[in-house]
Order: C-alpha cells, then structure tokens, then sequence
C-alpha cells in the first residue's frame, strides 16, 4: 500500500493503468463501456474489473486486473480501496462464486492479513488483453477454500 501526496480514487487512476478511457462515477463504467470496449465476465491482464454495488447502489469501484494466477484467484492494482486515497499493487482477489464464474469474489484485507469478509458482486471485466482463461502454473496458497 502507498499514500501518495495527494489522495487518488478508483476511476482515474483505473483509467491510467488500463488505457480505458472513461470518465465519471465507477458504477457508470460498465454501461458506458458498451460498444467502446470489449466486455466480458472473466478476467484479463489488463482489464479493468468493476464491483458493482461496492458501498451503496449507486457505488462501483475500479481496479485494473494485474495478472492471472489461477482459474480463481487474480491481483489487481486499484486505488482508495480503504476510502483513503491509497494505491494498492498485486492485491489478491478471489472467486469464490459456486459457478466459478467471477461473478462474486473477496479481496485480501492488507490490514488483517488475510481474505476480507464481505463478497463483492463482479459486474464483469472491461478491456483487457487475452481471453481470460490465461492461468499460472499451480494454485496459489492463499486461495480461500
């Protein structure tokens, strides 16, 4: 986690991460995506994963997905996850949807050290390189049960 000087939201630094150039509140993005950019419900490198209903109906948060580490665990870098401005880089997510279909995921708690407790809704992936199905050898350790 870095504090930078100035605090930062989700949506721009999504945006300067991902080369998805949209603008306004993260819970507009995924309807504002239509047509401009591919829209999928698994994730890609690159691809900017938006939560939907993240704190309240009309909230989303945004993260670029970093990297595939397997079939259900990816990491993000996202920023003002804590609602303090903070970046946050190779941050573990989770899918723990019964249709194993990253439609709901937990996002590692840096504070606890360990999977946080409430699901998040995916509301899909935008952009992104790939087709999502790119995994790294072996499950990682920290993969929720």
């Amino acid at each position: 986690m870095t504090v930078p000087d100035k605090p930062l939201s989700c949506v721009p630094f999504a945006r300067a991460h991902s080369g998805i150039d949209i603008r306004g509140d993260a819970y507009t993005w995924w309807d504002q995506a239509a047509g401009r950019y591919p829209r999928g419900p698994r994730p890609a490198a690159g691809a900017v994963m938006v939560l939907a209903g993240y704190s309240g109906s009309n909230r989303a948060h945004v993260a670029v997905v970093r990297r595939i580490v397997s079939r259900r665990e990816i990491r993000i870098d996202h920023a003002n996850w804590l609602n303090n401005g903070a970046i946050f880089l190779d941050d573990p997510v989770a899918d723990i949807s019964a249709d194993n279909d990253w439609s709901q995921v937990l996002v590692w708690n840096v504070q606890t050290h360990a999977w946080g407790t409430h699901v998040y809704n995916v509301q899909g992936f935008i952009g992104g390189s790939g087709n999502g199905d790119e995994t790294s050898p072996g499950e990682s350790p920290m993969a929720p049960d």
